[in-house]
């Protein structure tokens, strides 16, 4: 099958498949693999100017800060944010969404509500589970259907006047539903929540326009875009970093600091506590470099080609059931063959090269809605290929044959 995408030669960026030729990766909403560009610029780093940041008016310090600050500018780029001031560095979606849980918590009180749904990553769960029960605040959540999708039609069932945050995810990592944002952010605003946005699925597989979707936090990580594990990004809307508390204390966040009492550095290192992740971050940049060159739209077009071969070719599979019927779908397909449990499938393939991912996928909610215990979960990216969505094909029906 014609691709949209010179897929061979970017395999080439990646070392992962020469090392590995025999490895059909297809566990993507996981992790992705790195292009070389990426390794080669951490690399670059810690062996030509390693150093910590901002502090240092030595030369390597300043090139260093010079880097970090960079991929500032780029992130912002990155996802239409207006104003890099609005581009906090954390660990990764978890630690963006707890940032927000925890410096937006203290203002909650008995009586308010936030507002989840039931397709929710545990990392859009937990957090708010926590700081409701350490303020009495209640935690409310919109459920799924079956088929993937939620039911908007009585929204004011779920947003009423004592919504004050309300978190939602872009795109499951389950189903690969893309939630209409711009529905959640009105409706949020209407009622004067604010809205959070958990991006981790999203912003490495389509355009996104932080700008356009008016939301008042994005998150989203590294990892699952070609960049380094152990960096994410948190923007917030201009102006509502400065009445947030710090989700930590430390160095680098501070302006001054007596025995009695601190001020806070300016935004957004007042939310970057301690030594960063200088190298994850530097790395993230030269994965943004690389998403760019290729371009965001190019990239969703391809995907979308992968993920329609994949459920057309899937869905002829005798006693194969695919979870997730939306009609704005992200490049995963969760699925499940009668009577074979997923990590029995998932392992019988990764004895012929394929790595999929078994399991609940930290989403155990969408497990009890479905009524099962797991799901085998294929999801797809730049470097893959239709050829490898045929051996994940023979692949699956010579588990069927094992154990019939």
């Amino acid at each position: 099958m014609q691709s949209s995408l010179n897929v061979e030669k970017i395999r080439n960026d990646f070392p992962i498949f020469k090392n590995n030729p025999d490895l059909i990766f297809l566990d993507n909403a996981s992790t992705t693999q790195k292009p070389q560009k990426v390794i080669d610029t951490i690399s670059h780093y810690y062996e030509n100017y390693n150093s910590n940041i901002h502090r240092g008016i030595y030369t390597i310090a300043e090139k260093a800060t010079t880097a970090f600050e960079e991929t500032r500018d780029k992130t912002a780029t990155f996802i239409g944010a207006n104003d890099k001031e609005s581009i906090v560095f954390t660990r990764g979606t978890t630690e963006s969404i707890n940032l927000v849980a925890n410096s937006l918590g203290h203002n909650l009180k008995p009586g308010d509500e936030v507002l989840i749904t039931e397709m929710e990553h545990h990392s859009n769960i937990v957090p708010w589970q926590l700081i409701c029960e350490k303020t009495g605040a209640s935690l409310k959540y919109i459920p799924i259907y079956k088929d993937g999708k939620m039911d908007l039609s009585n929204p004011y069932k779920y947003f009423t006047e004592k919504t004050k945050i309300v978190s939602v995810i872009h795109q499951s990592n389950v189903f690969g539903t893309v939630n209409p944002i711009e529905d959640f952010v009105n409706l949020a605003h209407e009622v004067d929540a604010l809205i959070v946005v958990d991006g981790a699925q999203s912003a490495p597989h389509h355009s996104v326009n932080v700008s356009e979707l008016g939301c008042d936090f994005f998150a989203f990580s590294g990892h699952k875009m070609l960049g380094p594990t152990g960096v994410g990004v948190l923007y917030a809307r201009p102006g509502l970093l400065e009445g947030m508390n710090p989700f930590m204390g430390g160095g680098e966040m501070i302006q001054n600091v007596t025995m009695k009492k601190s001020t806070w550095n300016d935004i957004p290192w007042k939310f970057e506590a301690g030594t960063p992740n200088i190298a994850q971050v530097i790395g993230l940049g030269a994965a943004i470099d690389y998403l760019n060159e290729i371009g965001m739209e190019t990239i969703a077009e391809y995907e979308k080609e992968l993920l329609n071969y994949g459920q057309d070719r899937l869905q002829k599979i005798s006693g194969l059931t695919i979870y997730g019927k939306a009609e704005e779908k992200g490049a995963v397909i969760s699925f499940n063959l009668e009577n074979i449990h997923p990590h029995d499938i998932a392992h019988i393939l990764d004895n012929s090269g394929i790595a999929i991912r078994a399991g609940h996928h930290c989403a155990q909610p969408i497990m009890r809605c479905l009524n099962i215990p797991a799901t085998n979960r294929a999801s797809f990216y730049i470097y893959n290929t239709f050829s490898e969505i045929d051996s994940l094909i023979e692949g699956l029906i010579n588990t069927i044959d094992l154990f019939s």
